[in-house]
This record gives C-alpha cells, sequence and structure tokens, in this order.
C-alpha cells in the first residue's frame, strides 16, 4: 500500500479502468540491455523492456532515475553505451536523430519545444515537415508534387486541430496561451509526424486536475482512434495507473519492476524507491 495519496489507487473509489487491448500483439519498441554513461556516471544500467504495438506504456521513478535519458538514447539525442533499441524490428543505433521522426516515432518534451512567436497552426504545420519527399528544385518551381504535399499536410492538421479541439485557436500565437494548452498544440504536432510510437515526456506536469483528467481521455483516444503505441514519463501516479495497460519502474538506471500498474504499485523495490527504507518500513506495517 502506498503512503501518500497521490502514490495511490483504491480501484474502489471510481477510478477509471484503461480498455483493454487484444492479447497477441508484436512489441514495437524493444530495449535490449541498454547502458548509458557520461563521465563515469552510470544514468541507464542493463535497461530490458519492450512495448507492444498500441499499448500504452508508463515509465515512472524518481527524479534523476534514467527516464529522460532513455527517452533521448530512443531519440538518438544519446548515443547507447551498450546494447539496442529495435523499433518495428529495427535498430535504431545507425539512424541519425533527423530520421527518427520519419522513422514514425514522435515525441513531446518536459521543456516545450514549440516556436512560441508561430500561430498553433504554423507548429503543428512544422510537426508534418518529417513526412514530405519534395526537395528544394520541386518547392522552387512550385510542382504538381509539392502542391499536392501540401494539401494532404493541411487536411491532416485540419483534423487534428478538430481531434484535439484546438480549431478556435489555430491563428493564435503560442506564447499567448496557457501552459495547458500549449502542452495540447505540442501533443498535435508530434501526432503531426503520423507516428506509430508516441513518446510523452511529463505532459501533466502544470496541469490541474480537471486538465489532467482531460489529458487522460486524450491519451486513450490517440491509442484507440490513431492505433498509436504510447510510451510515457509521468510523476502523476494517479494518471500513470488509470491509463496504462503496463508500468516499468526505473531506480538509479536499473530497472527495478515491469508489469501491470496494479503489480507495480505493490513492488516493494519501487516503493522503497519513493518512500525510502523508513517509508517501505511504515508502509509494510500499515
Amino acid at each position: 500500500m502506498w503512503l501518500h495519496g497521490d502514490l495511490s489507487l483504491d480501484p474502489g473509489a471510481g477510478a477509471a479502468v484503461p480498455p483493454k487491448i487484444s492479447a497477441g500483439r508484436r512489441p514495437l519498441l524493444e530495449l535490449i540491455d541498454v547502458a548509458v554513461q557520461f563521465d563515469g556516471i552510470v544514468a541507464l544500467d542493463g535497461v530490458t523492456f519492450s512495448v507492444d504495438e498500441q499499448q500504452i506504456c508508463g515509465l515512472i521513478g524518481p527524479n534523476g532515475s534514467g527516464k529522460t535519458t532513455l527517452f533521448n538514447c530512443i531519440s538518438r539525442i544519446h548515443p547507447c553505451g551498450r546494447g539496442d533499441l529495435r523499433f518495428a524490428g529495427k535498430s535504431l543505433l545507425r539512424e541519425p536523430r533527423h530520421a527518427i521522426a520519419a522513422l514514425g516515432i514522435g515525441r513531446t518534451f518536459q521543456d516545450l519545444g514549440l516556436f512560441r512567436t508561430m500561430s498553433v497552426l504554423q507548429n503543428i504545420l512544422l510537426g508534418g515537415h518529417c513526412r514530405t519527399r519534395t526537395g528544394f528544385v520541386e518547392n522552387a518551381l512550385r510542382l504538381p508534387a509539392v502542391r499536392s504535399e501540401e494539401n494532404m499536410l493541411h487536411d491532416r492538421v485540419g483534423w487534428l486541430l478538430d481531434f484535439l479541439d484546438l480549431r478556435t485557436i489555430a491563428d493564435i500565437s503560442v506564447h499567448d496561451l496557457p501552459r495547458g494548452m500549449q502542452k495540447r498544440v505540442e501533443l498535435a504536432r508530434a501526432l503531426a509526424s503520423s507516428p506509430k510510437l508516441l513518446l510523452l515526456d511529463e505532459p501533466a506536469a502544470s496541469l490541474n486536475t480537471a486538465e489532467i483528467d482531460e489529458l487522460r481521455r486524450r491519451i486513450i483516444e490517440v491509442r484507440e482512434q490513431l492505433g498509436v503505441t504510447v510510451l510515457l514519463i509521468e510523476h502523476q501516479m494517479d494518471l500513470v495507473m488509470r491509463v496504462c495497460d503496463k508500468v516499468v519502474a526505473l531506480n538509479f538506471g536499473r530497472k527495478i519492476a515491469d508489469g501491470t500498474p496494479a503489480e507495480v504499485r505493490n513492488e516493494p523495490e519501487v516503493v522503497r524507491a519513493y518512500l525510502g527504507e523508513d517509508g517501505y518500513d511504515l508502509a509494510a506495517r500499515s
């Protein structure tokens, strides 16, 4: 049993249960013995787990446990010192970082990576740029292929504006929006690249209770309506327990638990990681 209320979830208290997905899906993302060091400091130490197609997987752990480093390895921002990262059966280790979005991996960031002086629409359009194939000459001559790509991109972005309820603010500059709305814009931009896998880095940070509940609904819709697999880093444990099919816990760069939300929530190593030995002893006696 968790000691603190924000780390607990009582199934009898009206908790929403994540939609179940069909068994037997193939792994979309596989991490195999992944290790990373920075100047001799171990950031990841032999992490192995997989995320199945159309699964919502939560990545949890105390600050400094290696969660964002793991995302940066998948995004190819940080190199892997050991192990392998496989996406749809193909190793990512030789892929340059600029190719990751085109492979089908979209991402949001802890610190919003939006162009604040640009409009909502312009930011989302940029997210779809990786799906264009025409080059400098075609664009300079405004060939039919360019116009066709632009029409398809605008159609997708228009659909996303409606899907995420952003149509009425499409022409507003991002810096004029509250943070919760900016996070929704960043989600739309990540989805504009038509990802198979969506990496969400602390999407609930700075959101109020109503906004977190809205986020939960939208994450489920992204999976259910778009068929997108989701891997999210999150400290809001109620959100993790209500939205995820699977949870992986890290501590000091090591995987300490991997299973259903209920299994991970009750794993002694996870409780120790959050509460410390004294807190664990108190929780065990309660």
